[in-house]
């Protein structure tokens, strides 16, 4: 196998559409936002008899604890492959393990929409994918490891597009359906959005965060990233009004034949109108008159239990009438297990302090006491 790197957009992007897990997240455009917060660069595609097999678009940073600077890389949402190939896969990996140890990097992450099962573990119809659970063995058998830092989520809801929209409609649990039609008669509308909207939905954004507890980014991030892909023609926002005034948001992205349901926002106000279910209606809608044929809402518990933080999302997204979806999951390489176990334990003292200073900014943007934690 061959492997070069590629520097055109639309060589890149036209490149890695037809490979298997094609994401929005190894866009050329999702790339460059991310090279404008820290982060270099580099996209690499591999190849037999000229023929792309494999891409990955490896993001590289510099971190530093006090007088000790280190590399870190990370493959988000990739690499791009049949995971199912054991020469191809091999292949690809010995070349990411190389790039670590040239760069003496503490580690370098992938997370690949690699699947290892379908359904709810221990539920009907639940089923193991052995294909992806032997890629996952074949990965620690080089040493790779499951990363304590996992940041994507590793289980999803999928929709399948496919179908007629009636036969979307009756998949949905009758109470999603009697949601989506409430929300219709009470007057709410869903428009598409456009780049004035992004200073609302940052607004909105950091409300929900306030509300729900969790961390978001500064306004500049988002509204660099949002708008790159929007300009790119890679996401829209879609946003619901009741009277001319925005209650909710959601903002798709799109990539190859998938989109996905990255970021959602809403207000207290009108909730009981159910303007979400309509926000995701449409998305479908949207989504599917664009030649899409999957929806990813984003995002199910790790944990299949009512205690898990994310089950009342979770119950919210499975009435659409979607599959669970288990991915693998993040894993790293670490040239150096000790630099690696240091860096590690020092980690989630770092991200302790980065949340508390991010959830004091965004406390005082939603207007509640500053000092909150």
């Amino acid at each position: 196998m061959n492997s070069q790197p590629v520097i055109d957009p639309e060589v890149w992007d036209s490149s890695i559409a037809p490979l298997p897990g094609a994401h929005a997240l190894q866009a050329w455009d999702w790339g460059e936002a991310k090279s404008r917060f820290g982060w270099s660069v580099e996209r690499r595609t591999w190849d037999i008899d000229g023929s792309i097999v494999a891409a990955a678009q490896i993001l590289r940073r510099s971190v530093r604890a006090g007088p000790v600077s280190a590399t870190l890389f990370y493959v988000p949402k990739g690499p791009l492959l049949d995971w199912h190939s054991p020469r191809i896969r091999n292949a690809v990996l010995a070349d990411l393990e190389a790039i670590a140890r040239r760069a003496h990097a503490i580690q370098i992450k992938i997370d690949p929409d690699l699947i290892i099962g379908r359904g709810v573990p221990a539920s009907a119809p639940e089923k193991t994918d052995e294909p992806g659970c032997e890629a996952v063995r074949a990965l620690e058998n080089r040493g790779w490891r499951f990363s304590p830092e996992q940041v994507q989520f590793r289980n999803t809801v999928i929709l399948d597009l496919q179908p007629e929209e009636s036969a979307l409609l009756a998949a949905m649990k009758p109470k999603t359906r009697y949601n989506i039609r409430l929300a219709q008669k009470h007057g709410v509308s869903v428009r598409e959005g456009a780049e004035q909207d992004l200073p609302l939905l940052y607004r909105m954004y950091a409300e929900t965060a306030d509300r729900d507890s969790f961390v978001i980014r500064s306004e500049e991030y988002y509204r660099d990233v949002w708008g790159a892909m929007m300009r790119a023609g890679r996401a829209r926002p879609l946003i619901a009004e009741v009277e001319g005034l925005p209650v909710a948001a959601l903002i798709l992205f799109h990539f190859a034949s998938r989109g996905w349901y990255l970021y959602g926002m809403s207000r207290a106000l009108h909730r009981e109108k159910m303007p979400n279910h309509l926000l995701q209606w449409e998305a479908m809608r949207w989504l599917k008159h664009r030649g899409a044929s999957a929806y990813d809402l984003w995002g199910a518990p790790d944990v299949f239990a009512e205690s898990d933080p994310m089950w009342g999302v979770f119950q919210f997204k499975t009435g659409f009438g979607g599959q669970v979806i288990r991915f693998s999951g993040a894993w790293d390489f670490a040239p150096s297990t000790l630099r690696y176990s240091a860096y590690h334990r020092i980690l989630p003292r770092i991200l302790d302090f980065t949340r508390i200073l991010a959830r004091r900014r965004t406390r005082k943007l939603a207007g509640g006491p500053e000092g909150a934690p």
